[in-house]
């Protein structure tokens, strides 16, 4: 076969892909093919098959596909510096969107759009990260923000600038999110002292700490709220507030 019958047999199979996707939607195709149609954007005129089915058997899954780093894709036969754009890219697209998804929503209503963009905002990172969401006195989300990176602790999150920032965005209410770079969702001693204290505090300035989640490798995440942590610490520091009116 010569390169011209080569091109159009790999020109006409890719057609077959999108329409596959045309006709079944996202479903309809498999990580595999998933994954090659995206390598196509970058290098539309190359056979990615090999590539896409090499980069799922060593990442395992698509979301690890995209969270893998430049460096670590590249090092598949088939993946260039033009394929790692097309996936970042559109990894940067999504991520965009599902972050504009969310605002002006009520959170009661969308918790769950919530935490499927923070999924993708944050799981892969190789270091812990804080994401507030803020929200206003009908709980509808205003805006989502890192406050922090690095180690999350009492020691490296720094109150007054959270509360300067629902201030200025006047948030009446947060949810926070961190991830595990270790793919853990059990919440650590750090993790629930450093809820108590951002609760006290915010409780001071009246705004509403509603819940805090942890983001760990696969599509769960941990609810504070939903585990009762969030009521024990409202309890806690009500008793605090009593005492210390």
């Amino acid at each position: 076969m010569d390169k011209g019958q080569w091109q159009q047999k790999g020109a006409g199979h890719r057609q077959r892909l999108r329409d596959k996707f045309l006709e079944l939607g996202i479903d309809g195709l498999s990580d595999s093919e998933i994954i090659e149609l995206l390598l196509t954007f970058g290098t539309p005129r190359s056979d990615c098959k090999e590539a896409a089915r090499a980069a799922l058997a060593r990442f395992t899954t698509l979301p690890a596909v995209l969270d893998a780093a430049p460096t670590e894709l590249q090092q598949i036969k088939g993946i260039g510096p033009k394929n790692v754009f097309a996936l970042q890219f559109i990894q940067g697209v999504a991520r965009r969107y599902l972050k504009q998804r969310i605002v002006g929503k009520k959170y009661v209503h969308s918790s769950r759009a919530v935490a499927d963009y923070l999924i993708h905002a944050m799981r892969g990172l190789e270091h812990e990260v804080l994401m507030v969401v803020f929200l206003d006195a009908a709980h509808a989300i205003i805006e989502s923000s890192v406050v922090s990176q690095g180690t999350v602790t009492v020691n490296t999150v720094y109150p007054r600038e959270l509360v300067k920032a629902a201030l200025a965005r006047n948030a009446s209410a947060l949810v926070l999110a961190h991830n595990h770079p270790s793919g853990s969702l059990t919440p650590s001693p750090q993790d629930r002292q450093l809820t108590r204290s951002l609760h006290l505090i915010c409780s001071f300035m009246h705004i509403n700490l509603l819940d805090h989640l942890i983001i760990g490798s696969g599509e769960q995440v941990y609810s504070f709220a939903d585990q009762g942590i969030m009521a024990e610490i409202r309890e806690e520091c009500l008793r605090i507030l009593q005492e210390n009116p």
